[in-house]
């Protein structure tokens, strides 16, 4: 697919609608340690801190992006919901690209934290299937090597759509569980991938 960023905004366009429940928000997701509102308040980063506001921020952690994403979504969280959602909306999160990352990766910040959300809660992708297809795609082209799983002797086949990758021990689950276990989550059945040797 040649041009993902379109993608981006409807991702969280349905976070931000599956999320008008304001029941979900103190749910915990997939990253450890966050909440469902912890994972909102980082993704919604670049619709909140200006490059220089960033750059305060990560300069105060010593250069550390996980110490600068724990502290500011620790922070952020207790933004009021109708404020984060607004975000999750906005029109600068949806143009917004990572350093060095493009679109591809602005597509897969998109979908995974997405995914940290919606496989926590039980409910289907809130990105659209072709965003979730494309980060997929791009996890198994690296080889495992983005968060470090190993895929070798695994055979990943997803049971919503008609898609499977490489061979050995099978691993089926949908094609949302599948993006999230190549993400070096543990599901909510105690499955994950595990780490290279």
């Amino acid at each position: 697919m040649s041009d993902l960023q379109p993608l981006v905004g409807p991702t969280y366009d349905g976070l931000a609608a599956l999320l008008e429940d304001e029941g979900a928000w103190g749910a915990p997701s997939l990253c450890e340690r966050w909440l469902v509102r912890h994972v909102v308040a980082h993704v919604t980063m670049p619709a909140r801190l200006t490059p220089e506001q960033f750059g305060a921020e990560l300069a105060a952690a010593h250069g550390d992006f996980g110490v600068l994403s724990d502290a500011v979504a620790e922070r952020d969280a207790a933004l009021p919901a109708p404020a984060l959602l607004e975000q999750l909306r906005s029109p600068v999160l949806h143009a917004w690209q990572p350093p060095g990352g493009g679109a591809a990766g602005a597509l897969s910040h998109a979908v995974i934290h997405s995914l940290d959300v919606t496989v926590a809660l039980g409910r289907p992708p809130a990105a659209p299937p072709a965003a979730v297809r494309a980060v997929l795609d791009a996890l198994v082209a690296s080889g495992g090597s983005w968060f470090g799983v190993g895929l070798a002797d695994v055979r990943l086949e997803a049971a919503d759509v008609g898609w499977a990758w490489g061979s050995g021990r099978p691993v089926r689950a949908d094609s949302g569980s599948l993006v999230a276990l190549l993400a070096g989550r543990t599901l909510p059945d105690g499955r994950r991938l595990a780490g290279r040797g």
